[in-house]
């Protein structure tokens, strides 16, 4: 169940990432992930009702954990996430994203005592082998190798954040609903960000994102995607699986991505990600069967 889940985080995520993109070209980054968390909690919120867990379901330490998880993974990886994206362009920080799974993968070796099997990191070669041939190296003109170098930098530590905030709550996933848990994260991450924004000096045009417009035609969708039902299955696959191989199958959203920009933004699908696609896909039956 733990596979299926993280194969469907990926799948779901690539399809966020379409509309992120679409997004992006209207609405600031910031102001963007306020949006989709937002989004998110109020989408949250009613689901909890309707499943009765409007109340606590875990020890005040498991809410400690998911607190962490989600100022960690959320607030602080997403932020340093975007960060780098402009510092380095998107080809780059493909290929800064192929840390999460080993990352990932060493945590779960380090704080909760988990192995991968010789067939599972041989899967998680092909994989990243797969992204890093899709990726396209070369950075935005015009930028020196001083903010290159700083943009690798929150890059590198946009993965450490987002690997470690998952891990350190998989303790508190086993003992708690999955819908709860994610609401629980997504609460800390709020309990970060709304101070942020409304101290910000930007403070009316990160709170514009919020008024209905134009730009979410594809916000908005791209959030109920992405921050909900994307999230919802990261978090089961992470609670049914280990937590190395759930990261694993959710590096794949990479090449997912490859074949839905091909299909909805006409970007050329070459020899080069066809071969990228075809060594994901191994790295997939590897780590599934």
């Amino acid at each position: 169940m733990g596979t299926f889940f993280s194969l469907l985080t990926a799948i779901i995520w690539a399809a966020a990432v379409i509309l992120l993109k679409r997004s992006g070209e209207t609405m600031p980054p910031f102001a963007l992930n306020i949006f989709r968390v937002v989004v998110s909690a109020a989408l949250l919120l009613p689901t909890l009702v309707f499943a009765g867990q409007m109340r606590l379901l875990g020890s005040p330490r498991d809410v400690a954990l998911l607190f962490a998880s989600g100022i960690l993974s959320i607030a602080i990886s997403d932020t340093l996430f975007h960060m780098s994206l402009n510092a380095v362009g998107a080809g780059i920080s493909a290929v800064i994203d192929c840390l999460y799974a080993p990352l990932t993968a060493l945590f779960a070796t380090l704080l909760l005592g988990e192995r991968l099997s010789p067939r599972q990191i041989l899967g998680m070669a092909l994989v990243i082998s797969g992204v890093l041939a899709a990726a396209q190296h070369e950075p935005p003109r015009g930028v020196t190798p001083q903010r290159l170098a700083l943009g690798a930098a929150w890059g590198v530590l946009s993965m450490i954040t987002l690997a470690l905030g998952i891990v350190i709550a998989k303790p508190a996933l086993g003992r708690t609903p999955v819908l709860w848990a994610t609401a629980m994260r997504q609460l800390g991450c709020l309990c970060v960000m709304a101070p942020v924004v409304s101290l910000s000096p930007r403070r009316r045009e990160l709170l514009r994102a919020l008024r209905p417009s134009r730009a979410w035609r594809f916000a908005l969708p791209a959030a109920v995607l992405g921050s909900y039902l994307a999230l919802l299955c990261w978090i089961a696959g992470m609670k049914y699986a280990k937590a190395g191989v759930s990261a694993i199958l959710n590096q794949s959203s990479s090449i997912y991505v490859l074949i839905l920009a091909a299909v909805f933004l006409k970007e050329p699908f070459t020899r080069r990600k066809l071969i990228a696609t075809s060594l994901a896909l191994a790295g997939i039956a590897l780590v599934t069967f």
